[in-house]
């Protein structure tokens, strides 16, 4: 027996309005996301980059436990060997290896007893309140986060004008520095047979701030003109597609 026209045609009205619903929120989504990527990749680059900055602040307060949290959140992340990270409220704001080889600086081992080699003993001390807390992140990792965010700052003030950084400066400029002077001081202190010429060197915490700063920088040049880009080709398309044909 055929179903009645009156019934089949509600039915067709109603799949095809709940399908222009449907295709409506999710243009409403992605036009929202379009418009506020930006700030939400700022926004997650501040939690990430200052979330770290809170631990030594809880460990001074006297909120251990909250402080615990966020070091163990951070862990995975981050090997936070004690003479590679900044100290907050201490005597200095840095305590490098006796390697590092910087003057008027107190050492890791002066300061601690401990010997450098044992890196479960420098991943696991915190700082007291002599000598300050650590922060969550190393000083690498951290002025890689703080300058992905200042770019990113920069970008949505300037009105994301910039136009992407071509990918051979990127590696010039932002993996050769961060390569040589993180990987020179691996291989420097494996202490390789056949490369026993190699003097053992420990970086500087201006040279991991400085690298890291460059690696940050221009990986945001690199990426985030490029991620405007293909936005703004994809809000083009749509626009082309829900225009009206000419002479229809």
């Amino acid at each position: 027996m055929p179903i009645p026209e009156n019934e089949v045609l509600p039915n067709q009205q109603s799949t095809e309005t709940t399908i222009q619903s449907d295709q409506s929120l999710s243009n409403k989504t992605g036009a929202w996301i379009k418009r506020h990527y930006l700030a939400l990749i700022n926004i997650a680059l501040a939690i990430y980059a200052f979330l770290p900055l809170m631990a030594p602040v809880l460990m001074k307060t006297g909120q251990t436990a909250a402080a615990d949290v966020v070091y163990k959140l951070y862990k995975p992340l981050c090997h936070q060997l004690a003479y590679r990270s900044f100290f907050l409220f201490g005597e200095q704001i840095v305590y490098p290896r006796e390697l590092a080889g910087i003057p008027d600086l107190k050492s890791f081992e002066e300061v601690t007893g401990f010997d450098s080699h044992n890196q479960l003993a420098a991943i696991a001390f915190r700082g007291n309140e002599q000598l300050g807390y650590k922060i969550a992140l190393c000083q690498r990792d951290l002025a890689i986060y703080l300058s992905l965010l200042l770019f990113g700052l920069m970008f949505s003030i300037t009105g994301r004008k910039l136009k992407p950084l071509p990918w051979l400066a990127w590696i010039i400029l932002a993996l050769v520095p961060i390569g040589l002077d993180g990987f020179s001081q691996l291989i420097s202190q494996m202490e390789i047979p056949f490369l026993g010429w190699l003097s053992v060197r420990e970086s500087t915490p201006l040279l991991r701030v400085l690298s890291g700063s460059m690696f940050g920088w221009f990986t945001a040049w690199f990426g985030l003109p490029s991620i405007e880009e293909m936005m703004n080709e994809k809000k083009s398309s749509n626009e082309i597609a829900s225009s009206p044909a000419k002479g229809k």
